[in-house]
């Protein structure tokens, strides 16, 4: 069977989606982190350069405010938001505000859009929840900062506090869940998004009161399996891989990594070793799972899977590296190389994936700052967005050559999808669709 980038088969993938679906995954971008969770797109031929005149396929104004990364299938564009919905309409962050443009008595709409890919017009939007949010967030992000996942047949949306949402592609509500309120540290906000495989929807909830990791039926939304944890507010994004004919999720968190069985919720294996406020979410390569953090320290380890119990100090830690690491943004895993920026700084580092060797540490991308955009691949080339709407296009492979800089003029802390030809980019005041 052929392994894809991350670890799944494509036949057991097949068999979970049914093979139509398996094609267009391949081809779309599906959920975070695109079609492998790896930040690549193997389908895609995005373009190379772009600005506001320049290969620009539509741009439209998106209501309220969100980070979360778009997901495209077929001819739709899915996207979260969430507006106050009173007399103060939150449009971005405040600078110099570190809990957003949040007021105590604002009632907020939560909702999920659908553009028509072609051109960009809305086709729907489903206000899910209307609510006075019980705190605030922080002021680099909203609301609305996971991303949806979808199957071709349903899209899942996870707004945390205000719950758990199943639509079919029309809008039309399915189920929900609501698993209360989280508490978040300093009351920063929430961000995970959930983890989709097969028949079973993952939704992971540390934070500071009770934690748990939760898989539920995604046809009934019923629980299949319910673990407790002790983590204080994580926001990584669950992993689920496949390995040696076992599906497991893999939750990067700040005591330890760990991995659940996908079927049972038994916990395989575990490490401890990462930094506090852990963000970035695992990737996975040919039987081995890359964690990283950034905050207060630098941490990531190469966990080769396959072995059980406490993996801390044996073999199954093929190899590690302490500096450079990312605090916000997530690693990118791209033919056999792993990409990853210092902290949420414009310096990148690449890794040989299998043996840990330095091609460029922490190297100054110029004219990049702020970034909290994971990097993505498709076509030979890696994208790196920066906060500030700068895009800069490399060269994949061991040496950094910069190939274009774009710009826009919105600012921009989501991550890019490439489908196809185009790439779709979520700023803080509109959605873009750019191509040649």
């Amino acid at each position: 069977m052929r392994r894809t980038a991350n670890g799944y088969s494509s036949l057991a993938l097949a068999l979970c989606l049914g093979a139509p679906l398996l094609v267009e995954a391949e081809q779309g971008w599906p959920r975070w982190r695109g079609p492998l969770a790896t930040g690549a797109a193997p389908a895609a031929s995005p373009p190379l350069r772009w600005s506001e005149t320049e290969n620009l396929k539509w741009k439209v104004a998106v209501p309220g405010f969100g980070t979360s990364t778009p997901v495209i299938w077929g001819d739709r564009v899915f996207l979260l938001t969430a507006k106050a919905s009173g007399k103060q309409a939150e449009a971005t962050p405040a600078a110099g505000n570190p809990f957003g443009t949040f007021k105590p008595e604002d009632t907020y709409q939560f909702i999920v859009l659908c553009y028509r890919r072609a051109d960009g017009s809305l086709l729907w939007q489903r206000i899910v929840r209307e609510e006075v949010p019980h705190e605030g967030h922080h002021r680099d992000h909203g609301f609305a900062s996971g991303s949806p996942v979808t199957d071709g047949e349903r899209l899942y949306a996870h707004f945390g506090s205000r719950g758990v949402y199943c639509l079919d592609l029309d809008g039309n509500l399915i189920w929900e869940r609501d698993f209360g309120d989280m508490e978040t540290r300093n009351a920063f906000g929430e961000g995970s998004s959930p983890a989709l495989h097969g028949d079973t929807l993952v939704i992971n909830w540390d934070h500071e009161g009770e934690d748990f990791i939760v898989a539920l039926d995604k046809r009934t939304g019923e629980t299949r399996w319910r673990r407790e944890r002790d983590e204080p507010t994580g926001w990584a994004t669950p992993l689920v891989v496949e390995h040696e004919n076992r599906a497991q999720v893999i939750v990067n968190a700040t005591g330890k990594v760990r991995s659940y069985d996908l079927a049972s919720g038994e916990v395989i294996w575990e490490c401890g070793g990462q930094t506090v406020n852990v963000i970035p979410s695992p990737v996975a390569r040919n039987g081995v799972v890359y964690v990283t953090s950034g905050f207060r320290g630098s941490a990531l380890f190469a966990i080769g899977l396959g072995a059980t119990g406490d993996l801390a100090g044996t073999r199954s830690i093929l190899w590690s590296h302490h500096k450079s690491t990312p605090y916000v943004p997530s690693p990118l895993i791209y033919e056999d190389l792993l990409y990853f920026v210092s902290g949420n700084t414009g310096m990148l580092s690449c890794f040989d994936a299998g043996s840990g060797l330095a091609h460029y540490e922490a190297e100054r991308l110029p004219g990049l700052f702020g970034i909290y955009a994971s990097p993505v691949a498709a076509a030979g080339r890696v994208y790196v967005m920066g906060r500030d709407g700068t895009a800069m296009v490399l060269k994949a492979g061991p040496t950094l050559e910069v190939l274009a800089t774009n710009k826009l003029d919105d600012k921009v802390d989501a991550s890019l999808a490439l489908v196809d030809g185009e790439v779709f980019v979520r700023g803080h005041q509109h959605l873009y669709c750019l191509a040649e």
